[in-house]
């Protein structure tokens, strides 16, 4: 499963980052590394962006990079 499919109030833990050279560094920069627990908040009405609770801080995303985020 991916971030993308989460929906709002679920918590999960980041199994794997799929992407390549600065889209994959950017999320990495951004806290999301390999056994962070995420927290979905919130997701826009048209499903761009998904807001998250990572590492106690408030983070987000747009729904393509979420897609590149494997999930458990």
């Amino acid at each position: 499963m991916t971030l993308s499919e989460v929906k709002p109030g679920q918590t999960v833990k980041v199994v794997r980052l799929n992407g390549e050279g600065a889209v994959k560094r950017r999320i990495m920069d951004m806290g999301l590394t390999k056994g962070t627990e995420v927290a979905v908040r919130k997701i826009a009405p048209l499903g761009d962006p998904i807001e998250l609770t990572v590492r106690g801080y408030e983070l987000s995303i747009r729904k393509d990079e979420a897609a590149a985020i494997e999930v458990a």
